[in-house]
């Protein structure tokens, strides 16, 4: 099998990833072309998008596989409601259509939607969470490891401990559904009123503005936990079991109240209620990746799976120093399982096992494996919108960018591959200063659209990394959290509390320091990321400060950009300074003042 084909579908965040000869050539989540946030539909543009990388049609494909077991899911789902019937019915008859057409048979749907394929191309499956732990090993730079998978749930499996040793991935031990810290999460996140599969990333960054006073009364009450990480969830509390919501009647009055509407005001009950679950979170996680460590006897941990994706988490994991490496998937979700479908296949085929290469740094290319589009393509675009532009050699573009930056304006940038996961890793992005205190403001407010709570990552030199940030090792995928070393710290007013700690000046990079003066970093070298490595090697040489804010290019509800297209139109419809897109600088005020629609679909919070 020289050509595989990695896909997943249906559920969130469908995504197409393409190894030719073992390598990874192509992979992106189908969001990006579609503009639909979290598209769950067949990927038909991300799929297209990787052929055309490797110059390959579908008939070209040697095998496609998907990243999980359908019929496996559906005999879950058919004994979870009649465990609970007549309790289920409410949605049961909802879920079903979908299942009786494109999601039982889906060797014929994936037949259907690739019409050119040959019809001797095997179409294959693997577990949901065999595919997060190939995706977490295969591509890590060690010739073993533990394995970590965490999330909502696969078929049966909510959280696996495996370990890879050279081409093979096995799994030792699994927790089943309903029993899921993945989601325990995110009863959390719907009950604070954000958006399940999508706003956990909001919740834990506004967890560190409460206090964690309901954690005793979330184990006294939801969730019985062993000390190997295992966890039992108390059912009377919760209700995905029989019908659409989360929780029920009962978990609103453990909690003093209903759960919070999206748009509604943040109340510092929710502040305190996201604070205790992320405590329970990293609690849990510590005793998950203890017990890999000793039940693989292993030194390096690799991980995966939507809680993988909580790098408040990983960071504790990390400083306790409970494996000697730690290595985590930058597209941890349900979109990494397209590629660690395709890995598992090459690496462990029955007829023909590939051996495994060990790549250094990894194997994800730092996770450019999306499109990229030439100068003459990027022009096209502007032209086609009467855009007002000044091409430049790149030396004098970074000095035009660096100068601007310096001046407290905002830059959208554009450039090489688009990254592959949910993180803007320096070519998707939206750049700041940040030394600037109203920066975390107006990045949030007049160009994200989104909650003043939200924190921004900072991008730095990983040589200088030890002096901003206690941070042991790198961190390319901005995965990891890591607290702001005291020298660069400001003292604060000690009697705010919630939203009050916003406006405080934290450090001495304030507009990348959360209120408890944690930053999720980004280490960024030459060698893995040299485009990004040139602007803040510039930035450092004018301004003295190797770090820059790192924000993905995208307002609330939008998926990140994809194509020239997308950038220009995010960029007129914010407040955005300037537009670096390839060796094109765009200052906003000088575009034309006709409207320019985004071509996305919003999705409510």
């Amino acid at each position: 099998m020289r050509n595989i084909l990695g896909i997943s579908a249906y559920y969130h965040d469908s995504a197409a990833a393409l190894l030719c000869q073992g390598k990874i050539v192509a992979a992106a989540q189908e969001e990006r072309f579609s503009r639909k946030k979290n598209d769950e539909r067949f990927p038909h543009h991300a799929v297209a998008f990787c052929l055309k990388q490797a110059g390959l049609t579908e008939s070209d494909l040697d095998a496609v596989v998907f990243y999980d077991k359908p019929i496996t899911k559906f005999s879950r789902m058919l004994e979870s409601y009649l465990t609970v019937a007549p309790g289920g019915w409410a949605t049961f008859p909802r879920a079903l259509p979908p299942w009786l057409g494109e999601k039982l048979n889906l060797r014929s749907t994936i037949r259907y939607e690739m019409p050119e394929l040959r019809a001797e191309t095997p179409i294959l499956f693997t577990e949901h969470h065999q595919s997060h732990a190939a995706s977490a090993f295969y591509p890590s730079p060690f010739e073993e490891a533990a394995i970590l998978t965490v999330d909502g749930v696969g078929e049966w499996a909510t959280t696996t401990i495996g370990q890879g040793r050279g081409n093979e991935v096995s799994i030792i031990k699994e927790l089943k559904f309903p029993h899921s810290l993945g989601l325990l999460y995110s009863a959390f996140t719907a009950y604070c009123g954000f958006r399940i599969n999508s706003g956990e990333y909001k919740l834990m960054g506004l967890a560190p503005y409460g206090e964690p006073k309901y954690v005793d009364r979330i184990y006294d009450h939801l969730v019985e936990v062993k000390e190997d990480g295992s966890l039992r969830l108390n059912l009377e509390y919760f209700h995905f079991l029989r019908g659409l919501r989360m929780t029920n009647s009962k978990f609103d009055q453990l909690f003093g109240g209903p759960r919070r509407q999206p748009e509604t005001p943040v109340e510092q009950r929710h502040m305190d209620v996201a604070s205790s679950v992320q405590v329970v979170t990293e609690q849990i996680m510590l005793r998950l990746a203890r017990h890999a460590r000793e039940v693989t006897g292993l030194s390096n941990l690799c991980m995966a799976g939507g809680v993988a994706l909580n790098c408040v988490a990983n960071g504790k994991i990390l400083r306790e120093k409970i494996f000697d490496q730690l290595w985590i998937q930058p597209a941890a979700g349900d979109a990494g399982g397209s590629l660690g479908a395709a890995l598992a296949v090459w690496h462990m085929n029955k007829d023909q096992p590939q051996p495994r290469t060990v790549s250094k740094p990894d194997a994800m290319q730092g996770s450019f494996l999306g499109p990229a589009f030439s100068d003459d393509e990027i022009e096209a675009v502007l032209k086609g919108h009467n855009a007002t532009y000044k091409k430049l050699d790149r030396s004098t573009l970074l000095d035009e960018v660096v100068e601007v930056l310096g001046d407290e304006k905002i830059v959208g940038w554009f450039q090489g591959r688009m990254e592959f996961g949910p993180r803007a890793l320096g070519h998707r992005s939206i750049l700041g200063d940040p030394r600037s205190p109203k920066m975390q403001s107006i990045l949030n407010l007049k160009v994200k659209y989104r909650e003043s709570f939200r924190p921004f990552a900072p991008a730095v030199l990983l040589e200088h990394a030890p002096t901003f940030f206690e941070l042991d090792g790198d961190s390319p995928y901005m995965l990891i959290v890591a607290p702001v070393q005291p020298e660069q710290r400001l003292p604060v007013d000690a009697s705010k509390h919630g939203l009050e700690r916003l406006k405080q000046l934290r450090s001495n990079l304030p507009a990348i320091t959360h209120v408890d003066y944690s930053a999720r970093v980004q280490t960024v070298t030459a060698a893995q990321n040299p485009i990004f490595h040139a602007i803040l090697k510039r930035f450092e040489e004018k301004t003295g400060c190797p770090v820059l804010v790192n924000t993905s290019f995208n307002v609330r509800g939008e998926p990140v950009v994809c194509s020239p297209d997308d950038a220009y139109r995010c960029f007129v419809n914010t407040e955005m300074d300037y537009l670096a897109i390839g060796n094109f600088l765009l200052e906003r005020g000088a575009q034309p003042q006709k409207v320019v629609k985004q071509k996305f679909h919003p999705v409510p919070d």
